[in-house]
């Protein structure tokens, strides 16, 4: 396969991976100015795209996700058996706290939220469903990147520059890692601000059967409700991500 053809493929792919829970649909030249593609490049895969109904265009000239994109999500037996073991231990977890809980895979140096049910009090934390965050300031995170594969952890932290996003936040690798070291200590991950004042979130492992980690499971809430029940919250999370792990053949 030719260069050019290995680059339009990659480009499609970039296509396709713009269209997300938050961002749905697009304009060709809003899209091309997001990719940084010319125009006619992006008019071109799109309109490849919608012949293979992977994307349908609105009639509002915009572009959405296309019938063969949710038969494509449904054929992936990971993210359905991920959903179908978290169904009862999300909702008791919640039903325990009384906050938030969310599930987030990583996605590189982010975590994107895949699951989602929300705290019943008025005051509480929002996310949407396919939201992604960086992955060194949340619990889902820390997780995810402390019970990670060593070398896919290492790849990941090498070179990374930390943003901040709060006066909370780390910014330096070799605390990250330090932090990293404690968190597979102890079995849980903690956010305290650093991704937002005012939020604390607390999350732990989910593992498949072959003992890898796949995904996170986290509680977030006002810093002053979490803390309140911080040690609940804690064990909570703790078993019901150990039941999720064990409804997907974990065993360890």
């Amino acid at each position: 396969m030719s260069n050019n053809r290995l680059s339009s493929v990659a480009n499609a792919a970039r296509v396709l991976k713009a269209f997300t829970a938050s961002h749905p649909s697009w304009g060709v030249t809003e899209l091309a100015n997001h990719l940084e593609l010319s125009k006619s490049s992006v008019h071109r895969i799109l309109s490849t795209l919608v012949d293979s109904a992977m994307l349908e265009q609105h009639q509002n000239g915009r572009y959405g996700v296309g019938l063969a994109m949710f038969d494509l999500a449904a054929a992936a037996p990971t993210q359905r058996g991920l959903h179908e073991a978290l169904l009862l231990p999300m909702t008791e977890l919640r039903n325990r706290t009384g906050e938030t809980v969310q599930v987030g895979v990583l996605d590189g140096r982010q975590v994107v939220y895949v699951e989602r049910l929300d705290s019943p009090h008025t005051l509480r934390f929002f996310a949407d469903m396919g939201r992604r965050n960086d992955a060194h300031c949340t619990g889902s995170g820390k997780a995810l990147l402390a019970f990670a594969a060593p070398p896919l952890r290492d790849r990941v932290l090498k070179s990374w520059v930390l943003p901040a996003r709060t006066a909370h936040t780390i910014t330096s690798v070799p605390e990250l890692k330090k932090q990293l070291a404690l968190i597979r200590r102890r079995g849980y991950s903690e956010n305290r601000h650093e991704s937002e004042i005012g939020i604390v979130s607390i999350a732990a492992p989910i593992r498949d059967a072959s003992g890898m980690t796949i995904a996170a499971m986290s509680v977030a809430g006002p810093a002053e409700r979490i803390d309140a029940q911080h040690q609940a919250v804690t064990d909570a999370v703790i078993a019901l991500s150990r039941v999720t792990s064990s409804r997907l053949g974990y065993t360890g």
